[in-house]
């Protein structure tokens, strides 16, 4: 028997190279298929930041099989929650959705010694994420 996902979360960022991408990583990690991940960019870059997979790998989460992808009105849309890493206003916004802004620094052209602090407190954000998640269901 195949249970629903609690919930389904888009992160989104400029490039979907480097944030976007490394939450969507810890998500599907640490929350399994109980929870449906998604990223996007709103301008998407060509490959993911060879520093975010590195830092990734260090903590066993891969990541170097996920490309780029544009952002979306139909992921908007299908997602429970948004979270937006500085993409401005490029977002669209639909009623019904949580939003959150995490002001995190942008990965892109630093080398592995400066993402892991990044890499870290996404992965703060996220166990709290799941935490959200999961009291929601309870509820």
């Amino acid at each position: 028997m195949t249970t629903a996902p609690l919930a389904s979360v888009l992160f989104v960022c400029v490039h979907n190279a480097g944030r976007s991408q490394m939450a969507a990583g810890f998500l599907r990690h640490l929350a399994g298929d109980r929870v449906e991940v998604r990223s996007a960019g709103s301008i998407p870059g060509d490959q993911i930041n060879p520093a975010a997979v590195e830092a990734m790998a260090e903590v066993g989460v891969d990541i170097s099989d996920q490309q780029p992808k544009v952002l979306t009105t139909v992921a908007v849309q299908a997602s429970d929650y948004v979270i937006t890493m500085g993409c401005g206003d490029a977002c669209p916004v639909f009623p019904g959705k949580k939003y959150l802004d995490w002001a995190l620094e942008d990965p892109a052209g630093q080398g592995v010694e400066a993402v892991r602090p990044i890499r870290d407190e996404i992965k703060v954000l996220i166990e709290g994420l799941i935490s959200e998640i999961d009291v929601q269901q309870e509820t």
